[in-house]
């Protein structure tokens, strides 16, 4: 019942949003920021944690403004969300700047492959549709979430933007790599969280947090260029900001240089967070506090 329930709840939703005039939707999900900021849930109250560590010296009310710039991003995030699939392919395009982008589209104009590492920054989702309406084509993967028939509706929704989207909880590794060895085509991946004990132990921010040793794998394994993109938000759209291929050493043992490869993936997360740290919206545990239980 409660799987029904949500569902047809965010559908209702999904619905609604796509029919609002533009500027009365994103008033109202500002307005649900506003109420989110006020109720004070985990969620919140993570994304408080997380800000602290970005900027440790910030005074409390300087820390507070971060937490409601952060949720009004992540808000703004699912409008986006909602509406994004009614867009031109002209609106995809025109709301979209990009820096270096020759580092993603070089290696897959030379069928070598790219695996592009994001954080849960900006939307990702209009980053995606952006590479697509280039002419890319755009695989990833989602973990398989409840109910099932919201997670099919999500899955639809991204590849009618041209997507190629992958379960996760389906072993996924192998299509991946055949993906960029046979194909030399983008892999773009959300790489900032892992609790699991798969994932990588990094410096971050001052402190431990465990990130996916996925990308850093791929990279080893397959020899494809391996590259992290910022997505940030601008009044008009999205910014999107990438950084050089990391230079993986191949000889070098395995478990070794995936770990070497994952701390450079988090320290250029880092750079980027610092300097826009609101785009980067993540509600969720991503250090390892105290209370930190590691998941199978």
């Amino acid at each position: 019942m409660i799987n029904w329930i949500t569902y047809v709840l965010y559908s209702a939703l999904w619905k609604l949003v796509r029919y609002l005039p533009e500027g009365i939707a994103y008033k109202a999900f500002e307005s649900l920021a506003g109420i989110s900021y006020r109720r004070n849930g985990k969620r919140v109250q993570r994304l408080r944690i997380n800000y602290r560590h970005v900027a440790p010296d910030v005074s409390a009310v300087e820390l507070e403004e971060m937490v409601k710039d952060g949720l009004r991003s992540a808000m703004r995030y699912w409008c986006d969300t909602f509406r994004i699939s009614d867009w031109s392919t002209e609106k995809t395009l025109q709301s979209t700047v990009t820096n270096s982008e020759n580092f993603l589209f070089e290696p897959i104009e030379k069928k070598r492959g790219v695996i592009v590492a994001v954080p849960h920054a900006g939307n990702w989702d209009h980053a995606g549709a952006y590479f697509c309406a280039k002419g890319a084509r755009v695989n990833t993967v989602a973990e398989h979430l409840k109910p099932e028939r919201l997670f099919r509706k999500f899955l639809a929704h991204r590849e009618r933007m041209g997507m190629n989207v992958l379960d996760l909880d389906a072993g996924v590794l192998s299509e991946l790599e055949m993906i960029l060895k046979d194909r030399g085509e983008l892999v773009a991946l959300v790489s900032d969280r892992d609790l699991s004990k798969s994932g990588i132990d990094v410096h971050f921010f001052g402190a431990t947090a465990r990130m996916p040793a996925g990308p850093a794998r791929l990279a080893y394994d397959t020899g494809a260029d391996l590259i992290t993109a910022f997505v940030a938000y601008r009044r008009e759209g999205i910014e999107v900001f990438f950084t050089p291929p990391i230079a993986v050493d191949r000889a070098a043992e395995k478990s070794r240089e995936i770990a070497r490869i994952t701390q450079v993936i988090a320290s250029r997360f880092e750079d980027a967070i610092r300097k826009n740290p609101t785009s980067w919206h993540m509600q969720q545990r991503i250090f390892i506090d105290e209370d930190f239980v590691e998941r199978p």
